[in-house]
């Protein structure tokens, strides 16, 4: 028995590829080989990869083949136990052991989309900024998994030390929009939002400080969650702001992300600020639909800057999820804006801390934009810092009163812009950048502040032919809500493949 001749494995999603090599219908090396053709083509349209292990990962997948057909032989199941043997992922360039055949724990060091090579002392300058660790500690989230039988083919484009909202990256070159290069792939995880796109992978594991995976998932036409802060660990991954970084996947569909949150939630003791709470059965919750959910639509700050076409896309949605059984309720949220400017404040400080002691020692190694805005923190008072530290709960607090107290999710769009052009946010673009660049994060950076759970979801194309995106938000540790509303939008509103892709129609 194998997969009809029809079917690209490409094509295939996470959940279905990995069911298929456990029956086998389909084998980790034709899976393996026809993802790393299609990382190439990608790479040649997008410049989301900055390393290809291929060698390593056909590897990899043989032995993951002899295990298959070991276990099928012996009548075990191993959708407990090694859910995701054989599959081929590739994951942001900013998470110790990506890549890396040894698996996580002998893994490479990332190059965190910069030339700058001492990123062990970044990685580890939580414990003291001037030590320069022998090794940091291996990524947790790759780990597990690796330990669910995934594996590694590359690593893929970051903005520098996650230092932008549009996938520049003046040092290994830009990553570009899967549908049309000439766009943004949106940032920092651009690698990850393009390569998902051109179906490199079938998942990928960002990061989000101000928006950087629901950004270059909505860029890019497929899912973003970030997570509630604290829900998963961040040992072994690059550090930006510790009190605002969260990591989350990118994927095409809700139950991939809910499949791979269930892996990898949860404390692991390297990270003290991880929660210990246990996570729920995200799968089992996408069952459950939206009858009755009360879906909250902000009158204020979040459809400000929203373009006409945006806005008629985000009706659109909420007209498909009311279909659904949905009730939707205009809502009054607390003041937002503040919110991304104490956001700011938190992590340019926070950043320029950890990166200080290289910027003494090995300034010209940045390129200029990233080293402006490594610097920032500089002109940001101490009490101004601690301040924004400060108000965070309580602001919490408050806006999950005002807001949760009568909706279940909130609704906004994710980028309340069509997508920008390259050239028009590239250094140098004109005073018109920085009001962009302020676009970009609008609707996304105050849900980092407060520490939200919120998705990005294909909201379909605007008249240029590309991606429009939905966020949904909602109060903490209420992911499994989230990914509910995925599912439905995606049923009742699916996403066409991005115009580029290898087999567009």
């Amino acid at each position: 028995m194998s997969l009809p001749a029809a079917i690209d494995p490409c094509d295939l999603s996470l959940i279905e590829a990995a069911a298929h090599l456990r029956e086998g219908r389909l084998t980790s090396t034709v899976l393996t080989e026809s993802v790393l053709a299609r990382a190439a083509w990608a790479q040649a349209r997008t410049n989301c990869f900055l390393r290809l292990d291929a060698d390593a990962a056909l590897r990899a997948a043989s032995l993951a083949d002899e295990r298959l057909a070991a276990a099928r032989a012996a009548g075990v199941d191993l959708a407990a136990t090694l859910p995701l043997l054989g599959v081929p992922l590739a994951h942001k360039d900013m998470f110790v052991g990506t890549g890396s055949s040894a698996g996580a724990a002998g893994g490479l060091l990332p190059s965190c989309g910069s030339r700058v090579r001492e990123v062990a002392a970044l990685l580890a300058a939580e414990r003291h900024a001037s030590d320069i660790a022998p090794r940091p500690p291996a990524a947790t989230v790759i780990a597990r998994l690796e330990a669910a039988g995934a594996q590694a083919i590359g690593a893929l484009n970051m903005a520098e030390f996650a230092l932008g909202a549009t996938g520049h990256n003046a040092a290994f070159g830009d990553c570009r929009n899967a549908w049309q290069p000439e766009f943004v792939a949106g940032g920092s995880s651009s690698g990850s939002g393009a390569a998902v796109a051109c179906r490199a992978t079938a998942l990928s594991i960002g990061s989000d400080t101000g928006g950087s995976v629901r950004i270059p998932a909505a860029a890019n036409g497929v899912l973003g969650l970030k997570p509630t802060y604290g829900l998963l660990p961040r040992t072994g991954s690059m550090k930006l702001s510790p009190s605002i970084d969260t990591l989350g996947p990118i994927a095409h569909c809700a139950a991939d992300l809910a499949a791979v949150l269930q892996i990898i939630a949860g404390a692991d003791g390297g990270d003290a600020l991880a929660s210990h709470r246990v996570p729920p059965d995200y799968a089992a919750a996408l069952e459950r639909g939206i009858e009755g959910l009360r879906i909250g639509v902000p009158r204020n700050h979040f459809f400000d800057v929203a373009t006409p076409e945006v806005r008629t896309a985000m009706e659109r949605c909420l007209a498909v999820l009311e279909g659904a059984g949905a009730r939707i309720i205009e809502v009054t949220v607390p003041d937002a804006a503040p919110l991304a400017e104490l956001s700011r404040a938190v992590v340019y400080s926070e950043a320029t801390a950890l990166h200080a002691s290289q910027l003494r020692a090995a300034a010209a190694r940045y390129t200029p934009q990233v080293r402006l805005r490594a610097s920032t923190g500089l002109a940001i008072p101490g009490t101004v810092y601690l301040e924004a530290l400060r108000l965070r709960l309580p602001l919490l607090g408050r806006f999950v009163r005002e807001v949760f107290d009568r909706c279940d999710v909130l609704h906004t769009p994710t980028l309340p812009i069509p997508v920008p052009r390259r050239d028009e946010t590239d250094v140098g673009a004109g005073s018109g950048l920085w009001e962009i660049l302020a676009k970009l994060v609008h609707c996304t950076a105050p849900f980092n502040y407060l520490g939200l759970p919120a998705i990005a979801i294909p909201a379909g194309l605007d008249a240029r032919g590309l991606p429009l995106s939905a966020q949904f938000v909602a109060r903490p540790f209420a992911e499994a809500t989230l990914l509910r509303v995925a599912a439905v939008q995606q049923r009742l509103l699916p996403m066409p493949r991005a115009s580029g892709s290898l087999h567009a129609s």
